[in-house]
């Protein structure tokens, strides 16, 4: 009995060993320091280094790439305390090679009113142009026909003037940067908030 009872406590001595090592295992990673809507440039001051108990399940950005981080992107709104993933990060840094900003007066109606941030979603609805013939038969079928729509990000929202209008610099594909500059200058465009994710 007494060989068993000293069995018993090396196993549990050794169990416990093998659990502050692992403890003891940690690295510098990087965790959310204040929140960044989705969209939004990640700065300096976004993110804080922590000490991390290495989990292989887990893959937190390394301390040492805080500076790759500074000027992407967030894909995913951020939160306080949260451990950084490349997965929350987009993979280009700023507005990207290929996407271009637009900026487009809005008139009071045209716009959500205080509805707007940096990083939303909206479809920019093209309109049609006052005055244009719209081809009604009397049948009202024309007037149900589904308006063009751009996708688009917003960038920055401006302050609104003494008649309510404001501008709302938008991000969108090269392909559909002339098109929208086209119809913002004609007083073409309303947006339309898509619905945000989920906690934003």
């Amino acid at each position: 009995m007494p060989v068993l009872l000293v069995l018993v406590t090396l196993i549990g001595a050794l169990g416990g060993a093998v659990v502050v090592a692992r403890a003891g295992n940690r690295v510098d990673v990087l965790a959310v320091a204040r929140d960044v809507p989705i969209g939004q440039q990640v700065a300096a001051q976004d993110v804080k280094v922590v000490s991390f108990a290495d989990d292989p399940g887990l893959s937190p950005i390394p301390a040492t790439q805080r500076a790759s981080v500074v000027g992407q992107r967030a894909a995913v709104d951020l939160h306080p305390g949260e451990l950084l993933t490349r997965s929350q990060l987009r993979t280009r840094g700023g507005l990207g090679d290929t996407d271009q900003v637009v900026g487009v007066e809005l008139k009071r109606g045209f716009v959500p009113r205080g509805e707007l941030r940096p990083g939303d979603k909206v479809a920019a609805v093209v309109l049609r142009a006052q005055g244009a013939d719209s081809g009604a038969t009397g049948s009202g079928a024309a007037g149900s026909e589904v308006p063009d729509t751009i996708d688009a990000t917003v960038k920055s929202v401006g302050t609104p003037d003494s008649t309510g209008a404001l501008v709302v610099n938008l991000v969108v594909a090269p392909a559909d940067g002339p098109l929208l500059a086209t119809k913002a200058a004609a007083k073409q465009i309303a947006l339309v908030r898509q619905p945000r994710q989920s906690g934003s």
